[in-house]
């Protein structure tokens, strides 16, 4: 018994998939999907047109292969869909402009959802709502 409860004291939440969204190079959000957290909800604002959304995901470690990232209204219906090449090194970072993002919005108020699918994951997983428009540049 006291061998057994040593080795499961010492168990760790090795693998399992994560993300990262990062805008202009800092980072928005940061989640380990084995928390089984809520999706959160990020606010984005465009500061220029070269503003730049990446987006890593990591499955046990490894990039994705077959990677889509769409933009869905708040009824969860796609409204853009972008494909990403596999990545040839573990980066594996998935670029978008914030304006075609913002673009898509039917209104200044509407929250979009980012969602994320790959071979991987084909179900997929809705990554962050983006809040509508607000002040401020982003933020949780």
């Amino acid at each position: 018994v006291l061998l057994c409860a040593t080795l499961f004291s010492f168990s760790s939440n090795r693998g399992g998939d994560s993300f990262e969204i990062v805008l202009n190079g800092k980072r928005v959000l940061q989640q380990f999907v084995y928390a089984s957290k809520s999706v959160q909800t990020i606010q984005l604002v465009q500061s220029s047109d070269n503003d730049k959304l990446d987006i890593y995901y990591s499955h046990c470690g490894q990039v994705g292969k077959n990677r889509y990232v769409t933009i869905k209204n708040e009824k969860d219906q796609p409204i853009k869909v972008w494909k990403f090449e596999d990545a040839a090194d573990k980066d594996g970072a998935m670029s978008l402009k914030l304006k075609d993002i913002l673009s898509l919005r039917k209104n200044k108020t509407e929250k979009l959802n980012l969602f994320y699918s790959s071979s991987e994951l084909p179900a997929g997983r809705t990554l962050a709502t983006i809040a509508g428009d607000e002040t401020g540049i982003a933020r949780k």
